[in-house]
Order: C-alpha cells, then sequence, then structure tokens
C-alpha cells in the first residue's frame, strides 16, 4: 500500500510561490499543507490557478492561533482561515493548543477549557464540509496523561499525531497511532537528531529531515498504518538546516526517496 504524501511548508517566508511548488513537485510530493497567511496566498481562485498549473493541491491549511483563546479576533481570523481552506477543498484544518499558564501547573480545568473551544472551531469547520486536526505538540497539552485527557474531551475535533512530538513524550510512535485510530484523520512524520530539555521542560529538539536519523521507527508507522486501514494524508515536516524555498523543496527529494524506499 502507498501512501498520499505531502509535504509542510512550516518555514515558508514570502516565497514565489509557483515556481517553488513546481520544485515540490519535481521532488516527487502529491500535496503541499499550506501555512501562510492569506493576503500572501492571495484568493482561493488564485491559489487554486497556481496550484492547478503546478499539479500539486494544497490539501491542509492551519491555524493562525489556537481555540484555547477565544478572543474575538482570533476567532473571527480563524473562521476566515477554516473559510479559505473549505474553498480550496483542504483534507482538514490543522491546529495547535497555545502555550502553559504562566506561573502554575496546567490544570483539568485548562485541558477542558482548551478542549471546548476546539468543538467550538470544529462544529463550525462543520458547517462548510471541513474537518479539524489537533496537532499534538510540547505546548499547553505536554504529557501522554494530559494528551489521553485532552482527546477524551474531544468529539468533533480530530487528531493530527507527529510521531516525533509522541516520542519526546516517551510514547512510541507506533502505539500512539495504533491508541488513537479511532480520531487520527491526519499523520506528521518528523525528526530531531538530539534533544534536551529546559529546567521548565520545554523540549530543545535539533530537527533534521525524515531519514536523517533514527529517532522514530519510521518503517513501524508505516506498517501500524498499514494496520489501522489510514487512508489520509501523510506530511513530512523539513528539518535544519533552513534554506530558501526553492533549496529547501529540492532537497525534500531525498525524503521522498527514503519514504517510498521504506513502503510509504
Amino acid at each position: 500500500m502507498s501512501f498520499k504524501l505531502a509535504i509542510s511548508t512550516l518555514r515558508w517566508k514570502n516565497p514565489d510561490l509557483e515556481p517553488a511548488l513546481a520544485e515540490l513537485k519535481a521532488a516527487g510530493w502529491e500535496g503541499w499543507e499550506g501555512r501562510l497567511p492569506i493576503d500572501w496566498m492571495g484568493t482561493p481562485a488564485r491559489l487554486r490557478r497556481i496550484c492547478d498549473n503546478v499539479g500539486l493541491p494544497m490539501v491542509v491549511y492551519t491555524a493562525g492561533g489556537s481555540p484555547d483563546q477565544r478572543d474575538y479576533e482570533n476567532v473571527e481570523r480563524n473562521k476566515r482561515r477554516m473559510e479559505f481552506a473549505a474553498e480550496m477543498g483542504c483534507d482538514c484544518f490543522m491546529f495547535m493548543n497555545g502555550g502553559k499558564p504562566e506561573g502554575r501547573a496546567v490544570t483539568q480545568d485548562d485541558l477542558r477549557y482548551a478542549a471546548e473551544g476546539a468543538e467550538m472551531w470544529a462544529e463550525y469547520a462543520e458547517s462548510m464540509g471541513l474537518e479539524l486536526s489537533y496537532h499534538i505538540h510540547t505546548k499547553l497539552v505536554d504529557s501522554i496523561e494530559d494528551w489521553k485527557r485532552y482527546m477524551a474531551m474531544l468529539n468533533k475535533a480530530k487528531l493530527c499525531i507527529d510521531v516525533s512530538h509522541a516520542e519526546l513524550w516517551g510514547y512510541d510512535a507506533v502505539e500512539s497511532l495504533r491508541d488513537f485510530r479511532s480520531q487520527l484523520n491526519y499523520v506528521h512524520l518528523q525528526d530531531y537528531s538530539s534533544t534536551a530539555r529546559r529546567d521548565d521542560g520545554y523540549y530543545l529538539p535539533v530537527w533534521c529531515d525524515v531519514g536523517v536519523a533514527a529517532n522514530v521507527d519510521f518503517p513501524g508507522v508505516r506498517k501500524v498504518l498499514e494496520e489501522i486501514g489510514y487512508s489520509r494524508w501523510v506530511t513530512a515536516v523539513p528539518g535544519e538546516p533552513i534554506v530558501e524555498p526553492i533549496e529547501e523543496a529540492r532537497r525534500s527529494k531525498a525524503t521522498v526517496e527514503y519514504l517510498r524506499g521504506i513502503g510509504f
């Protein structure tokens, strides 16, 4: 079984989109995850034209802020981003939690409030035929226990497992995919060559391209995705060094070759 492979444009800043996307297509990717501001990409019609010219759809778009925060401006800005994603025909709209509260530990009430915000976003997205996907990250939710608690509070909002963040928490990536299969609607592949942790618990990984290090069992990840019948997008996240978009796109060919070589 082969998977639909996309790449995150996480680090792109004000790129000349069409030639950059053309290089991603040439590298072998089938789709891309967008994080750029709407005012750079333009209207959905403009972006669809660029994607059609290249033959590379934007398959996921991301939030610009977190549903943990319910102030009017944050909510409205992200509604516009969800509307944009829906018009682009994206598979899902991905969000992350915000940071931890200052000066105290995260509480059950913090998790509940964040989950309620995510459910509000998911309900709005659903009205346009769009799904929400919570990207696990070492932010407000920052442990296996809190991840499980948070996910138990979600109904309409689903899950993006980033296998590297599962590993940072000490949760075997393969087992995490199996355990959360019923809520999974998106997968991120990312790896790090080394990591440290500050006194406040903040992780300091040195990110690398997928296939460069061996902190994640990527063959095992592929195998379990087959086992659970996962058939949606799998997206790789580039590591360091951070370079210009076209150079990064050309470098990413090695990631495609690595992933296809192990059965993705």
